[in-house]
């Protein structure tokens, strides 16, 4: 049996999820907590196996549960959250902070059909991950930044990078603020991201807002046909559900088959960038689940870029970045952190033999 706290302030609410959960024979609500406080207090005491996680709350916000659970007992966390925009953003951070992944209430509409089906396959996959004590929520001086190590000094040649590519799943939101926050502020080379977002189409289009909001960057999604020399400076995520890739110098946007069960795919962006930029690329394989994007970093290695996995002790989930490092695909392996002070070594050094 998988263990469920539910966390949810409306007692309607509260009730459509423990029916829907109960109509899954492998699932057991095992308590209801109304606010964030209990919340962290019945997580201490009754160790589920996942938390259905509300953002709304009296007391103590569902972020800021989520903080507490994920530094002191670190459970996988379900957020169930409203389209509202506010909420979007708070749920964005509840990602950022150890959440795992995020569906989206009931509308009230023909899209609720099957919402309970949804729910309970939502909580079977996440009771799978192994969630770690999330370094954003160690309450103790959590705003201090530890020093990153520094960087392997760069290699004696190369060619400058014309593109940055990054693929991430779950985990990735807070991979991905911690990677931008920490390039310089004078890093221009653009930077192309494949994140996989499962959640319903106003959670995805919010995600480039909230993290230019995070990282301080100019962030936008991709408009087909944009010259890749006209993105210097910016981050540029795939579209909800469109493959991204670059051809000819050129960023162009695909509705072709899903690779992996996944679109936008991580294979495809790094394996055209493997054909069109070839050692003038660098390549980084962010955290999440499966295999998305290994093959495709290898392909980037095979060409000459520089290739980068996440570690798994910063990981999230340890799925996609061990697939690359089993294959050989990345030359680095380490935390979001130190790929950025690599990735900066390297425009700097590329800038001084140009």
């Amino acid at each position: 049996m998988i263990r469920v706290l539910v966390v949810e302030d409306s007692a309607t609410m509260r009730h459509l999820l423990r029916e829907s959960l109960a109509a899954d024979p492998e699932l057991q609500v095992v308590g209801e907590a109304l606010d964030g406080a209990q919340a962290v207090e019945m997580v201490g005491r009754l160790r589920p196996d996942v938390v259905t996680m509300d953002m709304m709350l009296p007391t103590m916000s569902g972020l800021a549960a989520t903080e507490h659970i994920m530094a002191e007992f670190p459970t996988p966390i379900l957020v169930v959250s409203s389209a509202d925009r506010q909420e979007l953003f708070t749920t964005y951070n509840a990602l950022a902070a150890g959440a795992v992944d995020v569906l989206e209430k009931p509308r009230g509409d023909a899209s609720d059909a099957g919402w309970g089906r949804r729910l309970c396959a939502c909580v079977r996959m996440v009771s799978r991950i192994r969630v770690i004590t999330h370094p954003r929520a160690r309450l103790a001086g959590r705003n201090n930044r530890a020093e990153a190590p520094p960087p392997p000094p760069p290699p004696p040649s190369g060619a400058p990078l014309s593109a940055v590519v990054v693929g991430a799943s779950t985990g990735g939101p807070g991979a991905l603020t911690e990677l931008l926050r920490s390039l310089p502020p004078t890093f221009r080379t653009p930077v192309l991201i494949a994140q996989h977002i499962a959640a319903s189409e106003p959670f995805a289009v919010a995600f480039s807002d909230w993290l230019g909001g995070q990282t301080g960057r100019a962030v936008s999604y991709a408009v087909d046909g944009t010259p890749l020399h006209a993105l210097a400076g910016r981050i540029v995520l795939a579209p909800p559900d469109r493959h991204l890739l670059v051809r000819d110098g050129t960023v162009r946007l695909s509705n072709a088959p899903p690779r992996h069960s996944c679109r936008p795919s991580v294979d495809v962006l790094f394996e055209s960038v493997a054909a069109d930029c070839g050692p003038a690329a660098a390549g980084c394989l962010l955290t999440g689940m499966g295999r998305d994007g290994a093959d495709g970093l290898l392909r980037m290695r095979a060409r000459g870029a520089v290739t980068f996995a996440q570690d798994e002790t910063s990981c999230v989930v340890y799925g996609m970045p061990r697939e690359a490092a089993l294959l050989g695909a990345a030359v680095h392996i380490m935390p979001p952190a130190r790929i950025a002070a690599r990735l900066a070594e390297l425009t700097a050094a590329a800038g001084v033999r140009r």
